[in-house]
């Protein structure tokens, strides 16, 4: 029997859609009863490895020249996105977003998932591009982000200044290319069902109430009452 329902998620910080699915299936697990027995792990992900940003370059040029329409049906369909997002409790403003390259951001990641930081690095992440605007592939702007949420300083230059991790993410990419994966995000629940795209709540808790149903889990002990009470230690009882 197994104590941890794993979900994988690869994601790319440049997707809207992945901040979205993160919300949705955080709302998911809040209203799962074994929450406390799902681990999640981020993989990484580039929609455009390739991409060179320049100064010229904003949301609605970019997808008016990447699905070859004008910048009315762009607008349109960045306006779509951002009530979807206001619908799961997010704010966009593709607006003040800065088109960058994400291979640094996802370096970085892999360090924060050294310290089971990965999760809290995403957040912001997500949140640095779609809703305050700051460029995500800037070296000063991702260590203060990783200095926030508790990574060391020193480490994170030394990823940073360097080609740390790259590897990592290269091969995150060629897994989630070997099964498959056309885009994302794309979840992955105990290596045997995969939900693509930020499916609605329900989708998730169902996929989540099979999946712990068809693997035998055993749920963790959940602490109701977090107040020290009569308890004895290392050093004693008190």
């Amino acid at each position: 029997m197994k104590d941890t329902l794993k979900i994988q998620i690869w994601s790319d910080i440049m997707c809207p859609f992945c901040y979205i699915g993160k919300r949705r299936i955080e709302v998911a697990l809040e209203n799962f009863p074994h929450k406390n027995s799902v681990e999640i792990e981020w993989k990484s992900f580039q929609l455009d490895a390739g991409f060179v940003a320049s100064a010229d370059d904003n949301m609605v040029v970019h997808l008016a020249n990447k699905y070859q329409k004008d910048a009315v049906w762009a607008q349109g369909m960045l306006d779509d996105m951002t009530q979807n997002a206001k619908n799961s409790g997010l704010d966009f403003h593709f607006e003040k977003a800065i088109m960058a390259n994400s291979l640094n951001a996802h370096r970085l990641l892999h360090l924060a998932k050294k310290f089971n930081l990965a999760n809290n690095l995403e957040e912001l992440l997500f949140k640095a591009y779609l809703t305050d605007g700051l460029n995500i592939n800037d070296l000063a702007t991702l260590k203060d982000l990783g200095v926030k949420i508790g990574l060391n300083s020193q480490d994170i230059d030394e990823v940073l200044n360097s080609d740390i991790y790259a590897k990592d993410v290269a091969s995150d990419i060629l897994e989630a290319q070997s099964i498959g994966v056309q885009g994302v995000p794309f979840y992955v629940f105990d290596n045997k069902y995969a939900v693509s795209g930020a499916q609605h709540v329900d989708t998730f808790i169902n996929t989540l109430e099979k999946v712990w149903k068809e693997g035998n889990f055993v749920a963790k002990p959940i602490v109701l009452n977090t107040t020290l009470g009569d308890s004895c230690g290392i050093d004693g009882c008190n």
